[in-house]
């Protein structure tokens, strides 16, 4: 832990970060880091097919497991005459979920794979939802947007902070329409809040808290082990991806990798990001933090409770704060042996924003001594936070070329709060961060290398 911070490092410059991460990668040749695209490292990326107000969006899913992946895919397949979609390829690194894709997709054989390279090689796919766990967000990301893809990814960005740059880099040079899947950007009330602040109805703003909190008797994040799953099924290699710590197979971390570091931030990089990109997106005005510090526990120990489970390497409750140039200051806490959830606000100098959890209702609430200036109101019937809304949004904005509710540039200042925090807690400091520089430092100045694969023993 200690060689993360001493007077003599610096924050991991990108040719530094890609010379570390191919080491990691000669690991597993087939699912390298940030390699050289599929399409070779002296051809130009693909323009791609420019899509017209009319076309059919063709749509490849890489991550078909039975959460999220399993919903995008049946989702976008049932509302793919009102978007004029069509799914034409999906990929898993598990027969069981490929199996599903065909079921309930009408896919054939031909048009389901164990490897996405393979996939982006068809000249019919348009977009690309990528919906795997953490450590592949950003090679698949990179890849499809090369190959001339838009790209809609699922939270968090990425695992670690030197990725997601990577990632940004890449829609800005490409030019791709990008969607982070937090689909609280597209209720409708976050936006509201941004009119209203922007319109000065709140004067100033100070602070914002949210929260995302779970309770239960098993513990949160032990999922299912189905019986299929094996390494007869299953390609462990490419899906253990960048990670460093190259495991034997083992069905507990497959199908609950949320519950480890290799994986996952755990309460931070799966719970936080729900409220953090709609918060975020509500001040107006999204920044990168200039300062964050967070702390993690795990005193409940709920996996205990099931005989057989390994405990978590994850805490169980993490809370963040995040200071930014403004001088806002977002409060984020993510619990999963609590269900408690105080509310969603934003703090004003003049008033309060109150945020219900659908996103669809938002009451302004003068502060007592702005009474007289400032009316009290309710507004209703706004779009509630639903993923087939934030899909139809990213399908829109392929067609317009407009920027999506959760584009990249929300999407890299959330993840570099996430990214932050996770090493405050981790390496038990207050990070600063620089934006013009990208570099992390302590609050006492002194340079801090961003943890990546292989930076600390459980990556």
């Amino acid at each position: 832990m200690e060689n993360n911070v001493s007077p003599s490092s610096s924050a991991l410059p990108r040719r530094d970060f890609l010379k570390k991460t191919a080491t990691a990668a000669a690991l597993v040749a087939a699912t390298p880091l940030l390699r050289t695209p599929v399409y070779g490292q002296n051809q130009a990326p693909s323009t791609g097919r420019v899509i017209g107000a009319n076309d059919r969006i063709q749509v490849a899913i890489v991550g078909v497991g039975f959460g999220i992946g399993q919903n995008h895919l049946t989702g976008i397949h049932e509302k793919a005459g009102e978007n004029n979609t069509k799914i034409v390829a999906a990929s898993d690194v598990f027969n069981k979920r490929r199996n599903f894709a065909k079921e309930k997709a009408g896919l054939t054989d031909a048009e389901v794979y164990d490897d996405y390279r393979k996939m982006l090689e068809r000249k019919d796919i348009d977009a690309v939802l990528i919906a795997t766990h953490d450590p592949m967000h950003a090679q698949i990301t990179i890849d499809s947007l090369e190959s001339g893809r838009h790209v809609y990814c699922e939270k968090p960005l990425t695992r670690y902070l030197g990725e997601a740059f990577q990632v940004y880099d890449t829609v800005k040079k490409t030019g791709k329409v990008f969607q982070a899947g937090s689909q609280g950007c597209s209720a409708g009330g976050y936006g509201k809040c941004a009119e209203l602040i922007k319109a000065g109805k709140i004067g100033t703003l100070v602070w914002a808290q949210a929260w995302y909190s779970r309770n239960s008797l098993k513990g949160e994040w032990n999922y299912l082990v189905e019986n299929e799953t094996n390494a007869e099924n299953i390609d462990w290699e490419r899906w253990l991806g960048p990670v460093k710590k190259r495991t034997p197979f083992s069905a507990e971390q497959y199908h609950r990798w949320r519950k480890y570091f290799p994986y996952c931030a755990g309460p931070l990089g799966d719970l936080a990001p729900h409220r953090l990109h709609p918060l975020m997106l509500a001040t107006g005005n999204p920044e990168f933090p200039v300062r964050v510090c967070s702390i993690g526990t795990r005193n409940v120990h709920t996996d205990l409770t099931v005989p057989g489970t390994p405990e978590r390497e994850v805490p169980e409750h993490a809370q963040l704060l995040a200071e930014f140039p403004s001088g806002l200051v977002i409060m984020v806490t993510c619990c999963t042996v609590n269900g408690s959830t105080p509310g969603l606000s934003l703090f004003g100098h003049k008033a309060n924003l109150n945020i219900d959890a659908t996103g669809g209702k938002v009451e302004l609430v003068p502060q007592r001594e702005f009474g007289d200036e400032i009316d009290p109101e309710t507004i209703t019937n706004l779009q509630p936070e639903e993923i087939r809304a934030h899909e139809k949004n990213w399908f829109e904005c392929i067609r317009s070329g407009k920027q999506p509710n959760a584009n990249i540039d929300l999407a890299i200042r959330v993840q570099t709060v996430i990214s932050l925090a996770e090493m405050a807690d981790r390496l038990k400091i207050t990070c600063v961060f620089d934006e013009k520089t990208r570099k992390v430092s302590t609050d006492g100045g002194t340079p801090v290398t961003p943890i990546t694969y292989g930076t600390l023993p459980q990556s």
